[in-house]
């Protein structure tokens, strides 16, 4: 056996199959492309990928790894994926299900003893994956991302979809209503929004304390649990903790609340986040590696609201353009510091008012991760006299 690629979820296989080789862009001389010998696709490798158009015999880790007396859920969609799996683990993990996949652990990590398995799962995973297919299916919205992998929106809303493609009668899924007219011989529940959930499986709303965008996830985790054990277990759901740099809010020497949404590194993750603050006056800081996507959609959207723009990374120039033609208040900052010192001048009224990084950009062009972009705004914002 072969795997395309030599970091985590390749070497997690080669600890499964000592006897696998591993291959890289760096080996495509000593490469066979005309072996017909079995290729496991590391989620990394795009289709476009010199080794993996010269492969014959191609899966995915889920093709090797899971079997029919396996029960398994997956979860896929554009944003909040790793909140929505987090949160089925937390509620279904006294119905014995470990949990892995894009969100951390491999699958070929788990433990091989394991039948129930919850799966936070990528597109990328979910273009490889031809033979297996999830019993649950929990989608997101879907929204632009990962385009340059996929080639084009079209191929990664496909990838998207593709299990419930798959799914058979006694399978259950629930999915964007925009899917309405997909064929699947699954059991699908179709939602528009947090209230068509709340109807469909019955829910007390008032018994969560999440605010969007957390109450989307909070109750797609729980109409997976009622689907799996019949139960709603509201007391539970409420003692998940969201990870940090997702819509953490926090407050400086001055009482004044800020918000570091740094892992919103997408057009649709920073709408989500805006929607919780459509009361307020809201100092936002855009801005970093765009990547090309269309960021008139978040334009858009920000005519809604009372809302002050701080532009910073290497599409400063767009954004500042985009703001022109939204007729929308915006300050040329670049650098994260210069736009949280000028939101300070300006921040005065804390209870009608507050300050948040929700870049729609990925942070590669000035940090290391959207998580050190994080951690630096809120030593910026903490280090305020």
């Amino acid at each position: 056996m072969r795997v395309l690629g030599k970091g985590k979820t390749a070497l997690a296989i080669k600890e499964v199959f000592p006897e696998a080789e591993l291959f890289d862009d760096t080996d495509k001389e000593s490469y066979n492309i005309n072996s017909d010998e079995l290729t496991i696709v590391s989620p990394g490798f795009p289709p476009y990928n010199y080794l993996v158009e010269n492969t014959k015999n191609k899966q995915s880790d889920y093709d090797l790894f899971l079997t029919e007396d396996m029960f398994t859920i997956w979860i896929s969609g554009t944003n909040g994926k790793t909140t929505t799996t987090q949160m089925i683990d937390h509620l279904l993990k006294v119905d014995n299900f470990t949990c892995g996949g894009n969100i951390g652990t491999p699958l070929a990590s788990l433990d091989g003893k394991s039948e129930r398995i919850i799966l936070e799962t990528s597109s990328f995973t979910l273009h490889y994956t031809n033979k297996v297919k999830p019993n649950i299916y929990i989608l997101l919205p879907i929204s632009d991302d990962h385009l340059s992998w996929h080639g084009s929106f079209s191929e990664y809303e496909k990838a998207k979809l593709k299990p419930i493609t798959m799914m058979e009668k006694d399978d259950i899924a629930i999915i964007p209503s925009k899917y309405k007219d997909i064929s699947s011989e699954a059991t699908i529940y179709f939602y528009k929004d947090s209230e068509d959930l709340i109807n469909e499986f019955q829910i007390e709303k008032e018994k969560i304390r999440f605010s969007e965008p957390f109450l989307l996830d909070s109750l797609l985790a729980l109409a997976t649990q009622k689907l799996v054990n019949g139960k709603l277990d509201y007391k539970q759901i409420n003692s998940y903790t969201v990870d940090k740099h997702k819509v953490e809010e926090f407050k400086d020497n001055k009482q004044r609340i800020w918000i570091d949404d740094s892992k919103a590194t997408n057009v649709d993750a920073t709408i989500w986040a805006l929607k919780g603050y459509k009361q307020m006056k809201i100092y936002l800081i855009l801005g970093g590696d765009d990547k090309g996507a269309d960021l008139n959609p978040l334009f858009n959207e920000l005519q809604n609201y009372k809302c002050e723009i701080y532009c910073v990374g290497t599409n400063t120039d767009r954004l500042i353009e985009l703001s022109k033609e939204y007729n929308l208040e915006a300050n040329r900052c670049n650098t994260l510091d210069i736009a949280v010192e000028n939101i300070n001048r300006f921040f005065i009224d804390k209870e009608n008012e507050v300050a948040m990084l929700s870049p729609a950009a990925a942070s590669l062009d000035q940090f290391n991760s959207y998580k050190a972009r994080g951690e630096m705004f809120k030593k910026l914002v903490k280090n305020i006299k």
